[in-house]
């Protein structure tokens, strides 16, 4: 544990923030600094404050309280995530005998001194019934794996003595922040709090003295810890060699997790995976305690509502023999939904309460020899819970080794998971159409790509983006702007190519139920000029392309067991071919009907192919069309038109007198990926209406 405070930046945080009090300023640099310290906190989770003065709406001085806000990371705080409320107000409510969470919720956000700012944190109370200007709280590794003991208090008071206090569990709120306060008050001189099976909070009247107080306590347990682990194997474990990698089984455990939604046009519920596979993991997973503290609770109750309480480990998995591994982990999944329907059942009835369900599946699964698999329904919910969960487990591996690992009971997980405050960190968003999906372009640097992703994202999906050229896949993953985008450099007339591709694919989502075909290629030329290499590599592109994107795609989605969407973009001008491009229109009817066949034959594992038929699509200044960039000085030549005029021609010449976007392709991608009909085999023109390109 290392203590990162340096004066000069300190002192930059001042100059940094000049119309806001000193105070504020430094509270936001040591907040970050807690903030960027994975072994203190992470995402969005601990909380800071400074007691300080502010101006009422009548330009009179109160005292106030800044403290966290709702939706805002210690990482990167800025002052405005660190909302002003009146202390006096807040103290006040300590002189009630009960306060409910609606109603403390209710009188924090009343005296706000600005009523647009984000809800303060739901520690708000014991920040403000503490005496301290100065006071941090973290979820420490080191501190979480000392108090989740059953003699932990004992533990706390051995290695501290009167440095700190111990704060019997209570749920976070405004009993939890009386009990603070009053266990301070018995105890004035102390540094901190440690709050049984939470965390720590440490104190002082200026920033940095609560800094290095917080930095002090959690090294010495930190160092208590490392000195029983030297020398020996986390748990004391050999690690398993799975003889198998991530891409031959994530995908078959994200087939396993999908759940049958009830609607047959859509009958999937899928996740994004992110896998983890460090050397701590890898001991867990093997050691004779690994079934039982994967299912332990978790480390700080505040972890449940990321990956729920209870993670799923699979003891001797089958890796010789894919279908019985499916089989096993559809078993074990499974049963563990319904162990979880049996807790919340038995928790609503034991409370006398009424609560609607949460999801039930498993959120982190634990494969001896390969790591941990973590569900999300968007990649960023699935790297939260990987993170949290390698947090989590190296805290049970050091409770272990020191000692005896004990969680809190079911009711007060039970609690958490379900209390409306805690939930209200998830965000009320409806659930996006392609939510959990993860989808592959070719040509995904292009202008269509790009359209299409940028369509994908916003429906809920993860996007892999594979082209030749590395330097626009770059420039276009960075105009996309979304961590759930990556990019794969790949030839799509090299087969190892495409499977590499496929492969980074299933390894950084777990798996594939979109593939957008989409790299193309064009040559302009009159048969009898046009060279045979150029007619060719057109071919090659446009057609082979499109079979080995086809092949692996129905290969994987076949394996993965969840059926898939796959889309060709085909042309106007396999319905109405154009003179001089001939080996374009010639290669894409080819992959038109290869499209049509792999609809015939994907069909019954629920595998739908449906072709785009677009035209004239340009591109925009950011991301111009490569092919048109490529033939557009030809086909403007052969109408005697410029080079210029040549995309108005290509509107005015259509029907509805449309400019076609790569957005509108993008949005017709979307269609047939969220099986809103019951299609394949389909051919969809978005060309603004051209009457000889009518399928027929």
């Amino acid at each position: 544990m290392q203590n990162l405070w340096i004066d000069a930046e300190a002192a930059e945080f001042v100059t940094r923030y000049p119309g806001i009090p000193e105070e504020l300023a430094l509270r936001v640099y040591t907040s970050r600094l807690v903030g960027q310290d994975e072994h203190l906190v992470l995402h969005g989770g601990g909380n800071t404050s400074v007691k300080s003065i502010g101006r009422d709406l009548y330009g009179e001085e109160v005292a106030v309280l800044h403290v966290k806000g709702s939706g805002w990371d210690l990482g990167d705080i800025e002052p405005a995530g660190l909302p002003a409320v009146k202390l006096e107000p807040l103290r006040k409510l300590r002189t009630l005998e009960s306060l409910s969470d609606e109603d403390m919720v209710a009188e924090v956000r009343r005296v706000l001194l600005d009523a647009s700012a984000p809800n303060p944190s739901v520690e708000a109370l014991l920040h403000a019934f503490l005496p301290h200007r100065f006071i941090d709280h973290s979820h420490a590794d080191a501190i979480l794996a000392l108090t989740n003991q059953l003699d932990g208090e004992q533990r706390i008071q051995e290695m501290y003595g009167e440095r700190v206090a111990w704060v019997p569990y209570i749920m976070p709120g405004f009993a939890l922040a009386k009990s603070a306060a009053e266990i301070l008050e018995a105890n004035p001189n102390v540094e901190g709090l440690v709050l049984e099976k939470h965390g720590l909070f440490t104190f002082g009247d200026d920033a940095k003295t609560s800094y290095d107080r917080h930095i002090d306590i959690v090294e010495v347990a930190d160092r208590f810890i490392q000195q029983h682990m030297e020398g020996r194997r986390p748990l004391d474990a050999h690690p398993i060699v799975a003889m198998r990698d991530v891409y031959e089984i994530a995908h078959i455990v994200r087939g396993a997790l999908a759940e049958h939604s009830g609607d047959a046009d859509v009958p999937f519920n899928r996740w994004v995976l992110e896998h983890r596979s460090s050397d701590e993991l890898l001991h867990f997973a093997a050691a004779e305690q690994g079934p039982i503290l994967a299912g332990a609770p978790p480390t700080t109750p505040d972890h449940v509502i990321r990956t729920k309480g209870a993670y799923l480990l699979i003891e001797r998995p089958p890796y010789n023999d894919l279908d019985a591994l499916s089989g096993l982990l559809r078993f074990e999944i499974e049963t563990y939904r319904n162990a979880y329907r049996e807790y919340f059942e038995r928790n609503v009835a034991a409370k006398g309460i009424e609560r609607t369900m949460l999801d039930p599946t498993p959120r982190i699964i634990v494969l001896p020899g390969l790591g941990i698999f973590a569900a999300g329904e968007t990649r960023k919910a699935a790297r939260i819970a990987a993170d949290i969960a390698e947090h989590s487990i190296r805290t049970k591996i050091w409770a272990s080794m020191i000692g005896q690992y004990h969680g809190l009971p079911e009711g007060d997980i039970f609690d958490m998971e379900y209390w409306s405050l805690e939930q209200a960190k998830l965000g009320k968003k409806v659930a996006a159409p392609l939510a959990g999906q993860v989808a592959l372009i070719t040509g995904g640097a292009g202008a269509i790509g790009e359209g299409t992703a940028r369509q994908l994202l916003a429906a809920g999906a993860a996007v892999m983006l594979v082209d030749l050229d590395s330097a626009r896949l770059k420039a276009t993953a960075d105009r996309l702007k979304s961590d759930s985008v990556e990019t794969f450099e790949a030839d799509v007339t090299d087969e190892g190519e495409v499977i590499d591709a496929f492969r980074a694919t299933v390894e950084r989502f777990g798996g594939l139920d979109i593939t957008v075909a989409n790299a193309g290629i064009a040559q302009t030329g009159a048969i009898e000029d046009l060279a045979v290499q150029d007619f060719q590599h057109t071919v090659e592109v446009n057609l082979t392309g499109t079979f080995l994107t086809l092949k692996e795609s129905v290969r994987l989605m076949n394996r993965q067991g969840t059926g898939g969407n796959i889309v060709l973009l085909s042309s106007k001008n396999v319905f109405a071919p154009g003179a001089e491009f001939g080996a374009y229109s010639a290669s894409k009817a080819g992959a038109h009907q290869l499209g049509k066949i792999a609809a015939l034959e994907a069909a019954s594992a629920g595998i739908r192919v449906n072709m785009i038929n677009a035209d004239a699509v340009f591109g925009s200044a950011e991301n111009p069309s490569g092919l048109w960039q490529n033939v557009g000085p030809e086909r403007a030549k052969a109408r005697g038109l410029d080079a210029s005029e040549l995309e108005d021609f290509y509107k005015n010449r259509n029907l509805l007198k449309s400019r076609v976007t790569a957005d509108h392709i993008g949005k017709a991608v979307v269609f047939f990926a969220s099986q809103q009909t019951p299609t394949t085999g389909a051919a969809l023109p978005i060309d603004g209406g051209i009457p000889d390109a009518f399928p027929r």
